[in-house]
């Protein structure tokens, strides 16, 4: 019988998070309280609990804003350090409030797709999965643009699947002051508890 496939969960967290400091954050975005733990604690409680593969990527010392920054390499170095992966689900580490049936849900269709762009309410939202296929084009990625062009790339060759959940977390993220305050709200609501249905199809 061959292995389940569970591809890695690649969590973001490698930014700056100046527009967090601009609106009176005073410490790093991913470091701020939320609930019971960090932001970023909070998104690795999904991915453990998603019981899929993670590799975190953390800021580089040393490196400024230049080729060598931003989301495209950061998503690059993510992909590199995990050359054996089934594939990869690319989260920001600034999504607390996404839940861990989100995670399986995209890494299940990704077993059939080359490219799944979660969805919910109208909304894009992460993690975004790309199976093998994409790899070297993942590789490839420079600067702050993210992989947007390697999913319209897909889009366009009718590669890419559009899941449909009913998670608002996955396109919650935390930019400002006022976005974790909205966090902390939602998760005291007891609405972004672990378990609770997400829906998916």
């Amino acid at each position: 019988m061959p292995p389940p496939f569970k591809p890695t969960v690649v969590v973001l967290a490698a930014g700056h998070g100046r527009r967090f400091a601009h609106s009176g954050g005073t410490t790093y975005k991913l470091d701020a309280m939320l609930g019971d733990g960090t932001v970023l604690a909070q998104v690795l409680r999904s991915v453990v609990a998603s019981g899929l593969p993670c590799h975190v990527v953390r800021r580089a010392e040393g490196v400024s804003s230049s080729g060598m920054d931003g989301m495209g390499y950061s998503i690059a170095r993510g992909v590199a350090a995990t050359p054996d992966a089934d594939g990869w689900l690319i989260l920001p580490g600034d999504l607390p409030l996404v839940r861990a049936q989100s995670l399986v849900a995209v890494a299940q269709s990704l077993a059939t797709h080359a490219v799944v762009v979660p969805q919910c309410g109208g909304q894009h939202g992460h993690p975004v999965g790309f199976g093998r296929t994409c790899r070297e084009a993942l590789l490839q990625l420079q600067g702050d643009t993210g992989a947007s062009a390697i999913v319209r790339a897909h889009r366009q060759a009718g590669t890419a699947h559009s899941l449909l959940l009913d998670d608002p977390g996955i396109a919650i993220d935390i930019d400002t002051c006022d976005d974790l305050a909205r966090a902390q709200a939602l998760l005291a609501s007891g609405a972004f508890a672990q378990g609770a249905s997400d829906g998916k199809r």
